[in-house]
């Protein structure tokens, strides 16, 4: 379980000619830092006078960054799992449920621009931007593993559902690195 072990010690392994962890696993962290970032931008907003009309939502928000947190990181351990009992199966539902948790977790992003504390807006442009690489290489992992399946209307269904949230996490990293952009820039 790489959960519980030094961040260097699964690059190491991620690096090694290993079959696991790979890029399913990779994708999951790639999320779990996403997600962290956007706790972190609550965090550093919560009980601040400046943004007290946004507590609430700040709550909120920062209950479901840490499930998805949470989730993602459990999730980099399953990959690992998946993977190794080659279990193709598995090796599909873990990067799908990668890919939508993504697709939860980049719709934390855009309010974070106005409730968000000021000093940390670039976070949640990397953040966004870190969702959205992550969905992306968890998408890759499902279509692979869809290709080893052979189910071909389960397939279909996947890949529409895939590209239906693609394009709404695309143009959610956009508008949030924009409107993030101007701010920085003034």
């Amino acid at each position: 379980m790489y959960c519980d072990r030094p961040l260097k010690e699964y690059l190491n392994d991620l690096a090694a000619k290993l079959p696991a962890p790979g890029g399913g696993s990779a994708a999951a962290l790639t999320a779990a830092l996403g997600a962290s970032l956007v706790s972190m931008v609550v965090n550093f907003t919560l009980g601040k006078p400046k943004y007290a009309a946004f507590q609430d939502m700040l709550k909120t928000t920062l209950e479901k960054s840490e499930n998805l947190r949470t989730e993602f990181l459990r999730l980099v351990d399953l990959d690992v799992q998946a993977y190794s009992s080659k279990n193709t199966r598995d090796a599909l539902n873990i990067p799908l449920m990668v890919a939508r948790l993504c697709f939860e977790g980049i719709k934390l992003c855009p309010p974070l621009i106005k409730a968000g504390n000021i000093n940390l807006i670039s976070d949640v442009a990397v953040a966004a931007g870190l969702l959205e690489a992550a969905f992306a290489s968890a998408s890759f992992n499902v279509a692979i593993n869809l290709k080893s399946l052979g189910d071909k209307k389960l397939t279909r269904k996947i890949e529409k559902e895939l590209k239906q949230k693609e394009k709404i996490i695309k143009k959610t990293r956009i508008a949030t690195e924009v409107k993030v952009g101007k701010i920085i820039r003034g």
